[in-house]
């Protein structure tokens, strides 16, 4: 499938369902947030990454301790997180794609993917984009959809992307494998 015929198709789906992607997903993700933050300590002077943001669900869990930037590539989404980051300071949106993100090497010094690589065309490559904007020794958190990655491969991914797993949660109740990682320096 062409690159960008994958892109549209998200784009287009999370367009569709913006208005009730909290009201399907938000128990979800919030049990991958919680599950990832028991791993992390969130400095107060760090600006962090949220990459797929969607409606800013990550940004209650976050805002008092860090900047965020939230980044995706469905503008419905970005109009509901819109509307959740109003109540907060240090909040800011980027309409853009995660393979091609619009920052500078070395920038952020925590980065969050919660449901991003299934819907990219390569993983891989997103995933080292991530890195990119990532500075040496940042956390980067990422999630793998069960129905799309096994355990093995999703591990094998992380550490081919130059990610040096920390912690990597199965657990059972979630539709997702969350890895906290480290940027190696390879």
């Amino acid at each position: 499938m062409d690159e960008w015929v994958k892109k549209r198709r998200v784009m287009r789906d999370y367009d569709i369902t913006a208005h009730i992607y909290d009201i399907r997903y938000e128990e979800e993700q919030t049990a991958k947030i919680t599950a990832a933050l028991k791993h992390l300590e969130i400095d107060n002077r760090s600006l962090v990454l949220d990459v797929g943001c969607g409606t800013g669900l990550l940004f209650n869990h976050i805002t008092e301790k860090a900047g965020i930037v939230g980044l995706d590539i469905s503008r419905k989404t970005l109009r509901h997180a819109k509307k959740r980051a109003a109540s907060f300071h240090n909040t800011h949106l980027i309409c853009a794609d995660a393979d091609h993100m619009p920052f500078k090497r070395n920038l952020f010094y925590d980065i969050f993917a919660f449901t991003v690589l299934q819907n990219t065309p390569d993983p891989q490559a997103t995933l080292n984009e991530v890195r990119r904007v990532a500075k040496p020794n940042s956390s980067i958190v990422v999630t793998g959809l069960k129905k799309c990655f096994s355990h093995t491969s999703f591990d094998s991914l992380l550490n081919s992307s130059g990610l040096q797993v920390l912690s990597l949660d199965d657990e059972y109740d979630l539709k997702c494998y969350v890895a906290v990682t480290k940027k190696s320096l390879r």
